[in-house]
């Protein structure tokens, strides 16, 4: 279902979707209320939701929506403003599964093969994941750290099987923590990072799959909400015991060696897995600086953005947990790594804050 008040633009986005032989817009409708009315007399997986309507805006339909439908996927379309990326962020904190930036003319959306093809991807991985929900049998795999065990080869699940974890060689306690995200990567960030408060002083790296504004308003709301400090990292700051730094939008983030201290750069080099920021370059330059000191959690989202990293991650000593799929809006990112067979756990995604604690706090080795 399409919802927003402009009939040109519920058209505009009716055809896009269309457009692809697997999608049927089920219903157009221009307000909030509609949108209800409309969920009610229909089955629909996936709502494409505009932040600003009369009669009832989208951040006050998402729970009225929610509650005709528990399983539905909300994406809220909104312009890259820092008010609408507020609200956006406020929407999936509501229970919306995701957002797209919507440009600004209609002009752009039926030109823009950008998000065309944005908007399509993510209907399609929702619309499966809405789908299953409920009926699918998953496969919950959890563990504890388990022993040094030494140099072994990595594990790799066969094609349809559960995952199999990673050992972990000499596991210690690391100096730095990574995260990746995307598809309902806010909401799990904001769990995760939550339990970090007090006591841990790794400094913490965040890639997540945003465009610029919304990364901004992303670091403001974990400092709010997770109780650490957290912004968006700057070209040539320091990386500071404590401090938790997201990867602004349309930029790669890196940790790198410089006058023998360790800072953060910001890359525009080529988008990594359709993505910039990636969470690949980040791991690598990760690795080039702390070694085997790195922790990494893959969150829910599209794609295998991490996957390559993560292998880097492992082959130099480091841990890796992953979300597990029944907790994640798309098993995407956290699957690829799960069934590469280099997640030490793979864990719901409640478990995973304190999992992480447990190993921040651990006495140095």
């Amino acid at each position: 279902m399409v919802v927003d008040d402009s009939a040109v633009i519920r058209g505009l986005l009716t055809r896009a979707l269309e457009g692809d032989p697997e999608i049927r817009v089920a219903a157009s409708v221009g307000d909030g209320q509609m949108a209800i009315n409309a969920l009610q007399r229909n089955a629909i997986d996936v709502i494409v939701l505009d932040v600003e309507m009369p009669v009832m805006d989208g951040l006050t339909a998402i729970p009225k929506l929610l509650a005709v439908s528990p399983s539905v996927k909300i994406i809220m379309a909104s312009t890259l403003t820092l008010r609408n990326a507020d609200i956006s962020l406020r929407a999936l904190q509501a229970g919306a599964a995701d957002y797209i930036p919507k440009p600004t003319t209609t002009r752009e959306i039926s030109g823009a093969d950008v998000f065309r093809n944005e908007l399509v991807a993510k209907v399609k991985a929702l619309g499966a994941n809405a789908r299953r929900a409920g009926s699918r049998a998953r496969t919950d795999v959890r563990t504890t750290v388990l022993p040094p065990v030494g140099a072994i080869p990595r594990p790799r699940s066969e094609p349809g099987g559960p995952p199999v974890l990673r050992p972990m060689a000499a596991p210690g306690r690391p100096d730095v923590i990574a995260v990746g995200s995307s598809t309902g990567g806010p909401q799990a960030l904001f769990e995760v990072l939550s339990h970090l408060k007090g006591g841990v002083t790794q400094p913490i790296l965040i890639t997540q799959h945003m465009p610029a504004t919304f990364t901004t308003i992303l670091a403001e709301h974990i400092s709010r909400q997770c109780g650490i400090v957290c912004a968006e990292a700057k070209e040539g700051e320091p990386i500071v015991e404590g401090r938790a730094y997201v990867a602004p939008g349309d930029y790669h983030m890196l940790a790198v060696n410089r006058g023998g201290g360790l800072v953060l750069t910001l890359s525009k080099d080529a988008p990594e897995n359709f993505c910039r920021p990636a969470v690949d370059p980040m791991l690598r330059s990760l690795v080039r600086v702390y070694g085997r000191k790195v922790l990494t959690t893959i969150l829910t989202g599209m794609g295998q953005d991490g996957l390559k990293g993560c292998q880097e991650v492992t082959a130099a000593g480091g841990v890796v947990i992953g979300q597990d799929e029944a907790s994640s809006v798309v098993w995407g990112m956290p699957g690829a790594v799960a069934q590469a067979g280099l997640c030490s756990a793979i864990l719901p995604l409640k478990e995973i804050g304190p999992y992480i604690r447990k190993f921040a706090l651990r006495t140095a080795a």
